[in-house]
């Protein structure tokens, strides 16, 4: 392995990526299209689900938000330490 990876830098890189993934479908689900998109990703995994789909509130979609933020900078920074561990590891 080359380099030691910066547990922070990780963190945040996948923190906004997990958080700007959702902003997209809560737009998504916000317009009025997430049950579009849910019925051809199920079509196309051949998934066949009976659910109703809750209507946008500011609150839970700003609080999935910060979850999923934290969430994948939690898993980031889980990761670079592992790397950077397993880096150790492969150099003795």
């Amino acid at each position: 392995m080359t380099g030691a990876l910066n547990k922070k830098r990780v963190g945040l890189t996948l923190g906004t990526f997990s958080a700007l993934m959702h902003l997209v479908w809560l737009i998504v689900v916000g317009l009025g299209l997430g049950w579009k998109i849910l019925d051809w990703v199920f079509f196309m995994h051949h998934l066949s689900f009976t659910f109703s789909l809750a209507s946008f509130h500011l609150d839970r979609a700003i609080g999935l938000l910060i979850m999923t933020f934290v969430g994948g900078y939690v898993v980031g920074w889980i990761f670079a330490a592992l790397w950077n561990w397993f880096g150790k590891i492969e150099k003795k």
